[in-house]
């Protein structure tokens, strides 16, 4: 009778790939976390209880088939598994990296609810096609004919290019056109090496390009460049993603000193790969021999703290107005950032800066938890005369994001847009009102995660494919 390569959750525990000591990885922005070794990835695969009805699976935007892709883990089967793992998901190594796992896959698997620990799925995940890259599984896109239509991509960040894989999988021209001068968006500009070193991006870049997506880079669109490019394809994606940052409008709020957390992010990821940026060498964006607070809880805040630990502040401070249960940012970004020597106030809250034309400090007020709001969050309230200065040498504003202006920016009026600015769009096919403009991720979401933007980009090329057979077929009738 064949051994049971699977249900071994009983016998083995959990385990993660090793992380490096704290001490040692805040000196440098590589990735803190190990490659499993072969025989360990086979091992912690092996745990999956291969459950009827598989939970991670339906938890996962992307529906990815994670029993199957851990049993060919756990049998040796690798090839298998990436080619598994890639039919859903166009980039699985970036979102075993970032993605949310204990909000998502791992926080509904079986097991865990059973107190064993659950599956080390994202860690798999980022094993399989890490491992794929290095025995050359990874193949440009060769579409078996080309087609006559095209697409125009606005936007080069997750959504956009994965849409721009299908689409040209299939033999669509794309052409993809973005602001900055690398693409990849918020995996390029936005997330710190590590958590998402940028050759893993780039190698995508270059699978796309070699695929033949064309770049259009340094490309800021505007109502003449949207109208050529409206023009000159066969259906237009929006993919801008929603990069206004949110602001605190109080004292003090226009001293120097006080960033962008999108902003300092960004400069930081420059000096990652080897740009010089002049607002990192005048010491604008340098958190180095600085006090440094940062104000917010979600995931852009702790990129933004632990990017400051990173570049030598001489302290580190993040001020959030809930209690760490009410964090909306990850459980496993705020241990690794507490390891580092990140000092986080709870239940504190800004109301003004100190400080005469450069910040000097933060004025806070301590808060505590009331009745829940409407969505069943505690509402925090004010705790009366509790008041005091965090001193301050830069202070980072992570408070979430907001749509831009589209319409005005792209000079199109009719584009639908909601209360909340972002664009209004099916959330199933991306299709506007406006014909043959399509919108995906977060403009049609509001700020979310990277693999809804993947799943929203999927959905839309699929979409924008099957209404080009459908006016093929009438047009050959």
């Amino acid at each position: 009778m064949a051994k049971q390569p699977m249900l071994k959750f009983v016998q083995i525990e959990r385990d993660m790939p090793q992380k490096r000591e704290a001490g040692e990885r805040r000196e440098d922005f590589d990735e803190i976390y190990a490659e499993y070794a072969a025989a360990k990835a086979e091992e912690q695969a092996s745990r999956c209880s291969q459950c009827g009805v598989p939970y991670c699976q339906s938890h996962c935007p992307l529906h990815n088939n994670i029993p199957d892709w851990l049993r060919l883990t756990a049998t040796g089967r690798l090839e298998e598994a990436y080619q598994v793992s890639q039919a859903t998901n166009t980039f699985p190594e970036i979102c075993g990296r970032i993605c949310p796992q204990d909000r998502l896959c791992e926080g509904n698997c079986v097991i865990e609810q059973s107190g064993h620990g659950t599956v080390t799925i994202g860690a798999v995940e980022k094993y399989i096609t890490d491992t794929a890259w290095e025995k050359g599984w990874v193949k440009p896109a060769v579409p078996v004919q080309e087609r006559a239509e095209s697409v125009g991509i606005i936007g080069a960040g997750p959504g956009g290019l994965a849409a721009a894989d299908m689409l040209r999988r299939a033999g669509v021209n794309v052409t993809v056109y973005d602001r900055y001068d690398r693409a990849g968006g918020l995996l390029t500009y936005g997330i710190p090496g590590f958590k998402l070193e940028k050759d893993v991006v780039m190698r995508r870049v270059e699978q796309l390009e070699a695929s033949g997506v064309e770049f259009v880079l340094n490309c800021d669109v505007d109502a003449d460049i949207f109208a050529t490019i409206h023009a000159e394809h066969d259906a237009v994606i929006i993919a801008t993603g929603v990069y206004k940052s949110r602001d605190l409008a109080m004292p003090g709020s226009g001293l120097t000193g006080i960033e962008k957390a999108i902003d300092f992010l960004t400069v930081s990821n420059r000096k990652s790969f080897g740009d010089t940026v002049e607002d990192f060498e005048n010491g604008r964006m340098n958190a180095e021999g600085k006090r440094v607070v940062v104000i917010g809880g979600g995931d852009t805040a702790m990129d933004c703290v632990r990017t400051s630990i990173r570049q030598g502040a001489t302290s580190v401070k993040c001020l959030y107005r809930r209690d760490r249960t009410n964090m909306p940012g990850s459980q496993r970004e705020v241990a690794n950032a507490e390891e580092e020597g990140v000092v986080f106030e709870w239940l504190s809250a800004p109301k003004g800066f100190t400080g005469d034309e450069t910040v000097s400090g933060v004025m806070v007020q301590k808060m505590r938890l009331g009745q829940p709001d409407a969505s069943g969050r505690q509402a925090p309230e004010l705790i009366e005369g509790s008041d005091y200065v965090e001193e301050a040498d830069l202070v980072i504003k992570a408070l979430g994001f907001e749509p831009e202006d589209l319409p005005t920016l792209f000079g199109q009026p009719d584009l639908p847009v909601t209360r909340w600015g972002t664009v209004k769009a099916e959330f199933t096919t991306g299709a506007t009102e406006m014909d043959g403009v399509y919108a995906i991720g977060d403009i049609v979401r509001g700020a979310s995660l990277v693999v809804w933007a993947i799943r929203d980009g999927r959905d839309c090329a699929q979409a924008i494919l099957e209404k080009f057979d459908g006016s093929a077929a009438v047009a050959a009738e």
